[in-house]
C-alpha cells in the first residue's frame, strides 16, 4: 500500500499482524527503549523495525538497530532517509538514499472518523470547509481522518529538516481525489511557518498522496532536490 504512494527510488516494505515480522527480534539497544512496555506496544515496535531492517537489505545497507533521537524521531544510517508507521494490525517503513530525496513522511491510519472533538483541535477553519465539501461528495470516505494522517506524514518529513515542532495549525492541507477516483488521491501543505531550505531555497510547500484500502488510510509526502 505505501509503495504505491512512493516514488520508485523508496523502498517500502509492510508487514500485518499475520507477517513473521510482528515477532522480529530486538537489537539490544532497541530493547532498552520498550524494557517497560506492555506487549502490544513492544510487538508494534519490534515489526516496524523489522520493517526497516529489511529495507536497508534491499537498498545494500546493513540491517542495523533503528533506536529514537530528537523528539523520538528514528535515527538512520548515514546517506539514508526514511519514515516508519503503525497502527493496530499494521506497520511500514520507507527507506530511500539521501542522494535521491532530501526526506520523506509516512502514516498509516485506521479508516474510520476521529474521535470526537479531534477533527477541531487538528484542522484549520479552510481546511474543514474543505473536507466538508469532500464529505459531501463522497461520504464512504473519512476525509478528517486523511487530513490527520496527511498532517503525520508533513510534519514527519518537516521534522529531519529543521529540528522543530511543527503544529497542526501550521500547515494548511488540500486533499484532491484523483481523476475518477474516489479512494485515492493526491495532498498539498501550504506551510504557515517559514519552510526549511533546501538547495539554497525556503520551502512554502510540502506534497505527497493519499490512499484508502483495506480498512486503512495511508499518507505518504516527499521532498525532493531542488
Amino acid at each position: 500500500m505505501i509503495e504505491e504512494l512512493l516514488p520508485e527510488s523508496v523502498v517500502a516494505v509492510e508487514a500485518h499482524r499475520d507477517d513473521p515480522l510482528w515477532d522480529a527480534p530486538l537489537h539490544p539497544r532497541e530493547e532498552a527503549l520498550v524494557a517497560r512496555a506492555v506487549p502490544k506496544r513492544r510487538r508494534e515496535f519490534a515489526a516496524v523495525r523489522g520493517c526497516a531492517r529489511r529495507a536497508m537489505e534491499k537498498l545494500g545497507v546493513p540491517a542495523q538497530p533503528v533506536v529514537n533521537g530528537e523528539r523520538g524521531a528514528p535515527c538512520w544510517p548515514a546517506g539514508l532517509v526514511g519514515s516508519m508507521t503503525h497502527c493496530d494490525d499494521y506497520c511500514a517503513a520507507a527507506l530511500v538514499r539521501a542522494t535521491d530525496l532530501v526526506s520523506l513522511g509516512i502514516d498509516a491510519e485506521p479508516h474510520g472518523p476521529l474521535p470526537a472533538g479531534v477533527a477541531p483541535s487538528v484542522s484549520l477553519p479552510a481546511e474543514a470547509e474543505r473536507l466538508a465539501r469532500l464529505g459531501a461528495e463522497r461520504p464512504a470516505v473519512h476525509w478528517d481522518r486523511i487530513l490527520f494522517s496527511a498532517k503525520e506524514s508533513v510534519y514527519k518529513a518537516w521534522f529531519p529538516l529543521t529540528r522543530k515542532w511543527l503544529d497542526f495549525s501550521e500547515a494548511d492541507i488540500t486533499l484532491l481525489p484523483g481523476p475518477g477516483e474516489e479512494r485515492r488521491g493526491t495532498l498539498s501543505a501550504e506551510l504557515l511557518v517559514p519552510g526549511p531550505v533546501v538547495g539554497g531555497r525556503r520551502l512554502r510547500t510540502f506534497s505527497g498522496r493519499w490512499a484508502v484500502r483495506d480498512g486503512l488510510v495511508t499518507t505518504a509526502v516527499v521532498v525532493p532536490h531542488p
